[in-house]
């Protein structure tokens, strides 16, 4: 091959090896450009918030409590029991009718209780028939004694049948004391004013001695139980009030704490608070109920809780920072109800620091912000 020729080919590969390196930067620079291009227009994307988008930090005094539930309970309730087996007669209250202390709800059948009165009391006659002969018989031996006609051993003798009689009497009257006590039994009476929730039982039934009867119940004093653990029941005083939400009611009730047990529950160690419920009508035994009982007061800086953002491994807020969107990570601690809203105290933030509401999405960490007043 001729030597020109090896110079045409080196100069020709050379030729080809710039292009290919000239195209491959041209390529680099435009893909640079670009993403410079795109960088450009992400920096001068502006977002436009309302002033109402934004809330401050603000120092507030939120109200500490704990989360309280459990089922209303009437202060006041009675079974009424059956205290004399028998035959139940006259009961004709029904569930919802209300009743005072002392009327009278049922009967039992007083027939076999009447004969017993009968058989007690003649029994106590024929007792006390019994004392009158031993003391005249006493009072003849003691006589004839004190003339020397008989012994003094005769005279002990009827002054022993003189104390039994009397002794077999006051049996007798013991025995009509409880005979008469088991003919009053026979009658039922509603030992407290109320409402009937509960019919037991049904007339002409026979019933055993302790068979309920009705249940009875005063609505006009209610109350929550409610089961705390240990540590939250420390917290807890004679006199705290509490906001309660009841089953079916869409208005707040009020309620105050009157009692505390002194022993735990033995196994779950709860301690049981008991607070009296404000007097609302419609309410009702049994009904759950649920709230916030208030344990105290907190200053510190706070914000709603919803503007706390969690979908990251720590919670963070948007900050508006320089009319920028800073994500900015908080501490979060004790919250408490500001005007019907859940606030969270905050660390992490300086006082007047303007935080984006929560309803706002996620915004890109830079973006640019545009505060629009309202009515511009």
């Amino acid at each position: 091959m001729k030597s020109w020729m090896k110079w045409a080919i080196a100069a020709l590969v050379v030729v080809l090896l710039a292009t290919s390196v000239w195209r491959a930067l041209s390529q680099r620079k435009t893909q640079q450009e670009a993403v410079a291009t795109l960088a450009v227009q992400r920096t001068q994307t502006v977002v436009e918030l309302g002033s109402a988008d934004l809330v401050p930090v603000k120092r507030l005094e939120l109200a500490q409590g704990l989360a309280i539930s459990g089922a209303l309970k009437a202060v006041n309730s009675a079974l009424v029991k059956a205290r004399v087996p028998g035959e139940l007669q006259g009961l004709t209250v029904r569930e919802g009718e209300r009743v005072k202390a002392g009327q009278i709800i049922a009967r039992i059948d007083a027939s076999e209780y009447q004969a017993r009165v009968q058989q007690a009391q003649q029994q106590a006659q024929a007792a006390k028939a019994q004392i009158d002969i031993a003391r005249r018989n006493f009072d003849n031996n003691r006589s004839l004694v004190e003339q020397g006609f008989i012994s003094k051993t005769a005279l002990d003798t009827s002054a022993a049948s003189l104390a039994a009689a009397e002794a077999t009497f006051r049996a007798a009257q013991a025995g009509t004391e409880v005979a008469t006590k088991s003919l009053e039994d026979t009658v039922l009476r509603a030992p407290i004013s109320g409402l009937i929730s509960q019919r037991l039982a049904q007339p002409g039934e026979r019933v055993a001695v302790e068979a309920r009867i009705v249940e009875i119940v005063d609505l006009d004093r209610l109350e929550l139980e409610a089961s705390l653990s240990a540590s939250e029941s420390l917290d807890v005083r004679i006199g705290q009030s509490a906001v309660l939400q009841i089953e079916g009611s869409a208005k707040p009730v009020m309620a105050r704490v009157v009692r505390i047990n002194p022993s735990a529950v033995a196994g779950s160690r709860a301690v049981l608070v008991y607070l009296a419920v404000e007097s609302t009508p419609g309410l009702r035994q049994g009904l759950f109920a649920q709230g916030t009982l208030g344990t105290g007061q907190l200053q510190t800086l706070a914000l709603p809780l919803s503007t706390v953002r969690t979908d990251k491994p720590q919670p963070y807020v948007q900050l508006v920072n320089n009319k920028q969107v800073l994500h900015q990570t908080v501490e979060m601690g004790a919250r408490g109800e500001v005007d019907g809203q859940t606030m969270v105290a905050i660390k992490g933030l300086s006082e007047g620091a303007n935080v984006i509401i929560g309803s706002i999405g996620t915004l890109r960490e830079g973006s640019a912000i545009k505060i629009i007043q309202a009515g511009k």
